[in-house]
């Protein structure tokens, strides 16, 4: 071996080094900059998961004796808890359905020539600069048994409805939860709207496809990761309509609107930590397996797309 080789082989060894060296340096300065995050999450998340799991398996909190899934079992034959899975569940799948489809319609009308279009998207973004308290006071003005609505349906010879103690209770709650909303999830799809290829859809025009046609054909397969992103975020927000019930009702509100974050208010007020612990991770288990699966169906969907 000649010593220009050597010299060569010497200089790519050092090479191979200088990079592992450089390698490490930006891998100690991510986890730096990662560190104080990671630490945040895990000292006030991830801390008192863990402390709630280990809760759950207790028989009580000054009582660390192993009970196996008895609390578990409370929580699951408790009427209690059945009644607010079962509210929640129907809550959510009338809210989300309605918040995405409307929302994504409010955004296709937006998204075109209409007349005073940023007076009326102004309208739909005002609910998120409301404070909750001014929201929950629209609403008892509006629908109280004495309020707005029930003073105008005397004057035309029509009963009054006490709206939070029937069953429309639920569709007074349900049109809060659409008119908070809407406007966010609006602006999420003029956002996507406007990440569609312009060419694709000048293409289409040219070769006579219709307004529905470019719709369903371009504009919605673009919108995919939008559309589950709004349903995600919208099913969150449908689990967290409990602050807005409670202002409205109180702890034991009509049969139709005792959700699942009223069984935990009251088991905390009660002090029954074990009950509300088990109750707390059945809630987070069923929360990640909902949105495992539409993370599935955004990914098979997604390839789908692709292909």
């Amino acid at each position: 071996m000649t010593v220009s080789e050597i010299r060569r082989a010497e200089g790519a060894t050092g090479g191979k080094i200088k990079k592992r060296r450089k390698g490490f340096r930006e891998l100690f300065v991510f986890i730096g900059y990662l560190l104080p995050s990671l630490a945040g999450v895990s000292l006030f998340f991830f801390g008192p998961m863990v402390q709630i799991l280990v809760n759950s398996f207790q028989k009580s909190p000054t009582n660390a004796e192993f009970v196996g899934l008895r609390n578990y079992e409370r929580v699951l034959t408790n009427d209690a808890f059945q009644m607010a899975g079962k509210n929640t569940l129907l809550f959510s799948l009338m809210a989300v359905p309605l918040a995405v489809i409307l929302a994504l319609i409010l955004a296709l009308l937006l998204n075109t020539k209409l007349p005073g279009r940023s007076v009326f998207r102004s309208m739909l973004l005002n609910p998120m600069m409301v404070p909750v308290a001014s929201i929950v006071l629209i609403w008892q003005v509006l629908f109280s048994f004495t309020g707005s609505i029930n003073t105008y349906l005397s004057d035309f010879g029509i009963d009054k409805i006490d709206w939070m103690k029937s069953d429309w209770s639920r569709v007074v709650i349900l049109l809060l939860f659409l008119w908070k909303t809407l406007g966010y999830n609006m602006v999420l799809f003029l956002a996507a709207l406007n990440n569609v290829p312009s060419e694709l859809i000048d293409t289409s025009k040219i070769d006579g496809a219709g307004s529905g046609r470019r719709f369903f054909s371009i504009s919605l397969v673009y919108l995919y990761p939008t559309i589950f992103f709004v349903g995600i975020m919208s099913l969150i927000s449908s689990f967290k309509i409990f602050r807005e019930v409670y202002l409205l009702t109180g702890d034991y509100p009509f049969s139709s609107l005792y959700v699942l974050q009223h069984f935990m208010n009251n088991a905390f007020r009660n002090l029954d930590y074990q009950k509300l612990c088990a109750g707390a991770i059945i809630m987070a288990l069923v929360m990640i397996l909902i949105v495992g699966i539409l993370f599935l169906a955004e990914f098979k969907l997604g390839k789908e797309v692709e292909e």
